[in-house]
């Protein structure tokens, strides 16, 4: 008896997607497992908490879902849907800076144990976040999500040394955001 070995072989990003678009129940769930990581990285960096970084995913996972049809194969699936989060995330930014922002008084709502690694998330957070919206997406793109120069310079639509000069300057305005500083508190001047 002779065995299919093709039953074995995982299909690829854009068989799964097709066989989605042909009514295969069970491919989008297998496209998106495949990715989840990595998409999630992307929605977690750009989003200001974790909810708003899950609401960020599970926009783009519908938008996905339903564009499937639409896909048409100029990029990889897996640049398709990093895409699909990356402008999920840019309309949710959008909304929530819409919203008011409501500050809670310390007193009554005491904040617990500020620990030196939240800290220095929110430092670096907030960091990026002083980046110019194209140098960000360039650092993080490549150095946190982990795709190469080429990969970055396709799914950011620009070419590759323009995708090195932004990771260039993103890193020293970094650097200089997130240096030491001496605390000026008790400062004597004079002589």
């Amino acid at each position: 008896m002779v065995s299919d070995s093709s039953e074995n072989t995982p299909r690829s990003d854009a068989e799964l997607l097709t066989a989605h678009v042909a009514g295969d129940a069970g491919a989008f769930a297998e496209l998106f497992t495949r990715h989840r990581r990595r998409l999630h990285r992307l929605a977690a960096a750009r989003s200001p908490t974790p909810e708003d970084a899950a609401d960020a995913m599970q926009d783009a996972m519908l938008a996905a879902h339903r564009a499937a049809d639409s896909f048409g194969h100029r990029a990889t699936v897996g640049s398709w849907l990093y895409r699909i989060v990356h402008n999920a995330c840019i309309d949710r930014g959008r909304a929530l800076a819409a919203r008011p922002e409501v500050w809670f008084d310390e007193d009554e709502h005491p904040v617990a144990d500020w620990t030196p690694r939240l800290e220095t998330t929110l430092l670096v957070r907030s960091a990026l976040r002083g980046l110019p919206a194209d140098q960000r997406a360039a650092v993080l793109t490549v150095d946190l999500h982990g795709y190469t120069v080429a990969e970055a310079a396709r799914l950011l639509g620009v070419p590759e040394g323009t995708v090195k000069s932004r990771r260039a300057r993103a890193r020293s305005r970094l650097r200089q955001a997130l240096a030491p500083r001496p605390h000026r508190d008790g400062e004597v001047t004079g002589d």
